[in-house]
């Protein structure tokens, strides 16, 4: 498993500001949250989701990749870290 933060920079109140996933040996998702400039959160899983957060349909792309793309700034972290942040998704707003 490897977990990644991605950071997407833009001005839509709509979409999410920060992307959570937990990603598979295969490269697909198995968890992901979003969290959204108002400090809402979406989460999917195998199990489910919420809001509008699905489980991508294309394997998670390397964070080199992700980071050719000006208006994302990915960062791996840590298995705690997502998990500290799935906790707060599953309790709602911030």
């Amino acid at each position: 498993m490897k977990y990644i933060k991605v950071l997407w920079h833009h001005d839509c109140p709509e979409d999410p500001i920060e992307l959570y996933s937990e990603v598979g040996d295969d490269g697909w998702e198995v968890r992901k949250i979003e969290l959204y400039r108002d400090g809402r959160y979406g989460r999917a899983s195998s199990e489910g989701s919420t809001a509008s957060t699905g489980l991508s349909d294309e394997r998670v792309p390397d964070i080199s990749e992700i980071a050719a793309l000006e208006e994302f700034t990915p960062n791996e972290i840590s298995a705690a870290e997502f998990e500290a942040v799935w906790q707060n998704a599953q309790r709602g707003p911030r």
